[in-house]
């Protein structure tokens, strides 16, 4: 659900005829799914979209989710399925479960986990229990030994696409002042990339194209932003009670700054829709 270096328009959920793309569907169809129901799920500010999928048809259980995004973005499945892979073992996320690119676009094609979104209509109606989740998740993410991620997912050594790596290089040199705490940074950590397990409790990150080393205030400062975009009422404090820390003024400032600047929204420009 990425909100980050698209330029064609808001993200959210696409309306329920959206159509899956002639390359999408072709890939499902070499994949053995030619007959599974999609559903449009969510389309990003590139275009790409997400669909979840049934393969057993119309009326089965959903099973996989699959992303396409079209070729010449500044968004990346490659990058994001080689992350999911290092995951595994490591901290919650869907497993990549196939990849097909060409020079068409892009398709990743995800198992299901039993969860739902930290924005689905039953947590905007319980922000306490969703805010808890989120900061326990972010939490957990940040926890994660980065010892053993590929040097080259550095945001030193690997610009997007589009050569805009503002916010990563930002991230990883600092506000002024210094650091606070290099973690493992989930590089877009709007609520909608958390999903819940039914009890409320965080279950796992996913879009995580941009999982990278980075000062945690990177996706702290981002997540809480993105708090007014989801939730029609909450307290912020729960939030940074569930996660376990202080709010940070100057480094909160400092890096929606560069978020806003490398999105190319106004300040405080959601960039997503309920």
């Amino acid at each position: 659900m990425s909100t980050v270096g698209a330029k064609s328009g808001l993200a959210g959920t696409p309306p329920g005829h959206t159509k899956a793309p002639a390359h999408l569907v072709r890939a499902l169809d070499s994949l053995g799914l030619r007959d599974a129901e999609l559903s449009p799920v969510w389309k990003n500010q590139a275009g790409g979209l997400t669909f979840s999928v049934a393969s057993a048809g119309p009326g089965g259980r959903i099973d996989f989710y699959v992303k396409w995004n079209p070729a010449g973005t500044s968004e990346s499945l490659t990058a994001e399925a080689q992350r999911l892979q290092w995951l595994q073992g490591r901290h919650p996320a869907p497993v990549a479960v196939e990849l097909v690119a060409d020079m068409h676009g892009e398709v990743l094609l995800t198992r299901a986990l039993p969860g739902e979104s930290a924005v689905a209509q039953r947590w905007k109606h319980q922000p306490d229990t969703a805010l808890r989740a989120l900061g326990a998740g972010l939490r957990r993410l940040h926890q994660v030994d980065y010892a053993e991620l590929p040097p080259q997912w550095s945001p030193q050594q690997e610009p997007d696409a589009d050569g805009d790596d503002t916010v990563h290089r930002a991230a990883a040199s600092g506000p002024p002042g210094g650091i606070d705490k290099l973690v493992l940074s989930q590089g877009d950590p709007c609520a909608p990339n958390t999903l819940l397990a039914a009890d409320g409790s965080f279950l796992a990150h996913v879009d995580l194209g941009r999982l990278t080393v980075a000062d945690r205030w990177a996706d702290l400062a981002v997540m809480t932003m993105s708090l007014g975009w989801n939730f029609p009422r909450y307290q912020e404090a729960v939030f940074w009670e569930g996660y376990g820390i202080e709010p940070d003024p100057a480094r909160i400032e400092y890096y929606r700054r560069l978020w806003d600047e490398a999105s190319g929204a106004p300040p405080e420009d959601p960039g997503v829709v309920p």
